[in-house]
């Protein structure tokens, strides 16, 4: 469910304004983690003071980072996936909370959000070589190891224990919004005005930048290059995006998204991208990609039932449906 991002940040860079005759300063910083580009763009008086707090930015991704990584070996979700079928591990609130918020998001989208997915039997290829369907039985044992219902959480003693021998956990469709909330939630408890932690496009916001009452973030048009379909306007806020139009197979003249469906073993198809905006990117994770397995109906119901937020679709046959605010 690994995501491809079509948000680009229009007003980030170092402005200087005066507020009561004090220089502010938006310092700005990339660096990779998660295996996604982080730009993290503070507002202080003070570069120097600002700096030391992006890297305790940087710190606390890192730190997510080496609890829920599948990838990294020391982490607790690489044990819990050691040991599926095998026991219970004990792991961090933190990390059990994550979880449990993770089934919920599952439950909520009828299995098109699974973060068991990255359990699922490579059969689709989406390097341009594939050109013919995979047989029916390929793809139903594809997702043999798959399936959010499998997993145990004990809340009392703050354990997760996966039921199937090879079955795996992972957070790459939440966990770069998790971080982004967390340090969004970091920077404003020491008192930093305003900022956006952006990962890769999963981006969380607050404050206002110099000179403006607002950031800026255009959503673009994966037809239309260089054209975008909204320029969102965020204090308070946090955006996301699922898409396939950088990585899909194209078979008998139908093209076959990425993005998997964790109950089928299929790739979705309807729609090229999802952008989901709201309070919270890691919910907005889970909501853009899960509607891109539900599709245009099904994700419009899903989204009601999350009244602070709002999406903007695009089709496979590039329509534009927008979600506006009452």
């Amino acid at each position: 469910m690994k995501n491809n991002k079509q948000c680009v940040l229009l007003l980030m860079l170092c402005f200087v304004s005066i507020t009561s005759g004090i220089a502010q300063v938006v310092v700005k910083r990339q660096v990779t983690l998660m295996g996604s580009v982080f730009e993290i763009s503070l507002v202080d008086r003070d570069s120097a003071i600002t700096n030391q707090h992006i890297d305790e930015v940087i710190s606390e991704i890192d730190r997510i980072e080496n609890l829920i990584s599948e990838w990294r070996p020391q982490t607790q979700i690489a044990a819990v996936n050691r040991n599926a079928g095998i026991k219970p591990v004990k792991v961090d609130r933190e990390v059990f909370e994550l979880t449990k918020r993770a089934i919920q998001y599952a439950q909520n989208s009828g299995g098109a959000f699974d973060i068991s997915i990255v359990a699922l039997d490579k059969v689709w290829v989406f390097d341009g070589s594939m050109t013919t369907m995979p047989t029916e039985d390929l793809v139903k044992r594809s997702v043999a190891k798959v399936g959010y219902q499998h997993i145990r959480l004990d809340s009392a003693s703050s354990t997760i224990f996966l039921e199937l021998p090879g079955m795996k956990i992972g957070f790459g469709s939440i966990g770069k919004g998790y971080a982004a909330d967390r340090g969004r939630d970091m920077m404003k408890a020491k008192g930093i005005e305003a900022g956006i932690v952006n990962a890769s496009g999963d981006l969380s916001a607050w404050g206002n930048p110099p000179r403006g009452d607002a950031w800026k973030v255009g959503v673009n048009n994966p037809f239309k290059p260089h054209q975008m379909v909204k320029v969102l306007h965020l204090n308070e806020m946090a955006v996301a995006t699922s898409g396939s139009y950088e990585k899909y197979a194209e078979i008998n003249g139908k093209r076959y998204s990425h993005i998997i469906n964790p109950v089928t073993g299929y790739p979705a198809t309807g729609l090229t991208s999802v952008t989901i905006y709201g309070p919270s990117a890691e919910i907005a994770n889970a909501l853009s990609t899960s509607i891109m397995v539900l599709g245009e109906k099904e994700g419009k119901k899903l989204i009601q039932r999350f009244p602070a937020y709002r999406y903007i679709f695009i089709t496979d046959k590039g329509k534009v449906i927008q979600q506006r605010w009452k």
